[in-house]
């Protein structure tokens, strides 16, 4: 009976030191940083190499703050042959990106070729007769359907650019850099295996929509944005106008570095484009490639 005091004391100081030891063990996890079972530590050079080693087109999609918001190109005409105005809240320079090519009496013709309706090869006959280069953006079906109109457009000194592959509203490709990417580096793939030359370095967005981001990984893959400062409703091959009001509205709309968008599957366009040609000369300008773009402040 005497040994029950006895070993009741043992049992409490076992108790006593073992709950010690259980809280000592506690604070030590407490103070630790939490990892999950399925991430890794990654040291912070890892990280940023793994970011430099990334596309740019990646690198870009990853840049804080720039916005995906889907705009759509416009702009407010004025009269008396001045440059229109553009209300956007960011400057265009930012991300190579044009709507007036130079302060200069100078006009960039450019033709839009989201598919053939038979009255390309008399356009590049005008402009051939005319001594007249402009700048064909082309999609990627494009040049496989037309391969010989496209090797034309080289051979006689235009620029094709590129229009896209499938002419989706590049913003909503940009939330996934790789198939923005594709949309831009296909129709490099098609024409460069079949000219053999790297495709210039223009891109016309398709439906004239873009945001900042599209416009930033576009500039991210060496590219100028080409918008316009002239265009008209002319692409509806059913309902084409009048070619009498087509013209007055061209020539009432040239300004000094106009870019000036025409859709080639327009039969009015192409009745009336050697006129068009004439007349724009006589008035003082002369037509330009896209590669003597200067940007206007």
């Amino acid at each position: 009976m005497k040994k029950t005091p006895c070993l009741l004391f043992i049992s409490l100081a076992l108790l006593f030191f073992v709950l010690s030891g259980c809280q000592k063990h506690s604070a030590i996890n407490d103070t630790e940083e939490p990892v999950s079972l399925h991430q890794e530590r990654v040291p912070a050079r890892d990280k940023d190499r793994a970011y430099d080693e990334l596309p740019l087109v990646e690198q870009a999609s990853q840049t804080a703050g720039t916005s995906n918001e889907t705009l759509s190109w416009y702009y407010v005409g004025n009269k008396d042959h001045k440059p229109p105005r553009i209300d956007i809240d960011f400057p265009l320079s930012d991300y190579d990106a044009y709507y007036i090519g130079s302060e200069d009496p100078l006009i960039f013709l450019t033709f839009d070729e989201g598919y053939e309706n038979g009255y390309t090869a008399e356009i590049l006959d005008i402009l051939k007769n005319n001594q007249v280069t402009a700048a064909f953006f082309v999609t990627g079906p494009y040049i496989k359907s037309n391969p010989e109109l496209v090797k034309r457009m080289v051979e006689e000194g235009h620029i094709v650019g590129n229009h896209s592959q499938t002419h989706p509203s590049m913003p909503s490709k940009a939330h996934d850099p790789q198939a923005f990417e594709r949309e831009i580096s296909e129709v490099e793939k098609s024409f460069e295996k079949l000219t053999g030359t790297p495709m210039p370095k223009f891109f016309r967005p398709p439906r004239g929509e873009y945001s900042q981001l599209s416009l930033s990984l576009t500039k991210e893959m060496g590219y100028k944005t080409i918008f316009w400062s002239f265009a008209y409703q002319d692409w509806l091959v059913d309902q084409q106008p009048d070619p009498e009001a087509a013209y007055a509205k061209i020539l009432q709309g040239t300004h000094n570095g106009q870019i000036m968008l025409l859709h080639a599957v327009s039969s009015t366009n192409t009745k009336i484009l050697d006129r068009v040609i004439k007349d724009i000369k006589k008035e003082g300008y002369r037509f330009a490639p896209l590669t003597e773009l200067n940007p206007v402040p």
